[in-house]
């Protein structure tokens, strides 16, 4: 099958890169919360790329490097100059005895535990390890790991790694990289679109893996955040389209917003929502899927799969046909942002 349409990361990094409009996010395939089989892992890779997928993210910290060398069988398959790949650093994996392995989310995982390390030492040792995991020359995109509240724990935390990488050495080892030509493209993979905004005010990065932060239910970033990417032209690779799940099963019991149960005032907000998609005979998760590609920063969303059935839901749910009365009439409502770019208005240089 041919490629799904691509958007152009940017117009800045030395080589082009065009990224399909969807994505391999490669963290489920690193057991995320749960065992996925070899058989099912290779079968989810192979149908993404079967369907025209040809962009693919992974990172050391998924499964302790388990999501990484499962990337590499495929890539093998495929052949490496058939995509474009990304990973992380920020996470070192060290051999360690039983009990120190932090598996952190993931199950099942190598005896390694973890290690944050953002200097210049520790990036390249970090992209080393990967290349050797993925069993390939280069990626072409490289992206700092988590160096947001969310993930470190408090603001002061935070502060002290974007520090750490700017003061030790490890932007400019990603620059080193980046101007020898063994990377096309930097950028930051985080929850938080202000620890970007903030890396923008410090360096030039070419692009963003944003996760959660500009969805359905979330537009704050429209404040400032995707304009300066707009007017710097930095390109957003979109993960968690549904805030960690409520996007995509509905206002239902237990439905989890940002990995927790979800509040009243999001469920009634997802039910509002609801309403309009039915109205539409749209489903809820199409819907939210398709939103974030109305962003002209968005360049490609990459939902999770953990088989190819999976892969082939996302697959349908991204070609599903949505009236461009939906949109007008969740604006209408209040139900997102009146300045949020609609998809039906979007124009996307290939």
């Amino acid at each position: 099958m041919n490629a799904l349409p691509t958007r152009t990361l940017n117009n800045r990094t030395a080589r082009k890169i065009d990224l399909t409009e969807m994505g391999f996010g490669g963290a489920p395939l690193g057991n995320l919360y749960r065992k996925v089989t070899e058989d099912d892992a290779q079968a989810a890779l192979q149908a993404a790329y079967d369907h025209g997928i040809r962009y693919f993210d992974t990172a050391p910290q998924y499964g302790l490097g388990r999501s990484e060398m499962r990337f590499a069988e495929a890539i093998r398959r495929f052949g490496r100059d058939t995509i474009e790949l990304s990973t992380k650093i920020g996470r070192l994996l060290l051999d360690c005895a039983p009990e120190e392995v932090t598996p952190e989310a993931f199950v099942d995982v190598p005896q390694k535990r973890i290690v944050f390390d953002y200097s210049y030492d520790g990036v390249m040792r970090s992209y080393e390890a990967s290349r050797k995991r993925l069993g390939v020359a280069n990626a072409d995109i490289l992206f700092v790991h988590d160096v947001c509240a969310f993930s470190q724990g408090s603001q002061e935390a935070s502060d002290a790694r974007v520090r750490e990488l700017f003061d030790d050495g490890g932007y400019k080892a990603l620059c080193e990289l980046k101007d020898a030509g063994e990377i096309s493209a930097i950028g930051a993979g985080v929850n938080e679109w202000q620890v970007c905004q903030k890396l923008l005010g410090l360096a030039d990065f070419d692009c963003f893996l944003l996760a959660g932060r500009y969805t359905l239910l979330e537009q704050d970033a429209l404040e400032s955040f995707l304009p300066l990417c707009v007017e710097r032209d930095v390109g957003i690779i979109l993960g968690g389209p549904y805030n960690s799940g409520i996007l995509a099963t509905g206002a239902v019991p237990g439905a989890k917003y940002n990995y927790a149960d979800a509040p009243p005032d999001i469920l009634e907000r997802v039910r509002r929502i609801e309403d309009v998609c039915r109205s539409h005979s749209v489903p809820l998760i199409a819907a939210a899927l398709q939103f974030v590609l109305g962003h002209p920063s968005v360049k490609t969303v990459i939902p999770g799969a953990v088989n190819a059935r999976e892969v082939e839901a996302n697959i349908a749910l991204l070609q599903t046909d949505i009236p461009a009365g939906l949109w007008s009439d969740l604006r209408s409502e209040t139900l997102i942002r009146p300045d949020a770019p609609l998809p039906s208005e979007a124009t996307h240089a290939a």
